[in-house]
C-alpha cells in the first residue's frame, strides 16, 4: 500500500491518499481529521501507526507501507 500527503492551496485543505499496489485509490481524507478516513479504508487496527506516519510524512512524497 502507498500513502501520499497532498498540500492544499487557499481554501482547499491538505489531504492524504491511500493507494494499493496497482495505485487504485483506497482512501482520501483530510490531514487534520485522519481517524474516520482510516477506519473507512478498513485499517482501524493500524490507525495509530498510520497517524504517526502522516504527521512526519513530507508533502508530495509517495511512501510505501507494509500492512502485513
Amino acid at each position: 500500500m502507498y500513502i501520499l500527503k497532498v498540500k492544499g492551496k487557499a481554501k482547499i485543505p491538505d489531504y492524504i491518499q491511500l493507494r494499493d499496489r496497482e495505485f487504485t485509490l483506497l482512501g482520501y481524507f483530510r490531514v487534520d481529521r485522519p481517524e474516520k478516513g482510516i477506519i473507512q479504508a478498513g485499517l482501524e487496527e493500524r490507525k495509530d501507526e498510520i497517524i504517526k506516519l502522516i504527521k512526519k510524512l513530507p508533502y508530495g512524497k509517495l511512501h510505501k507501507i507494509d500492512l502485513q
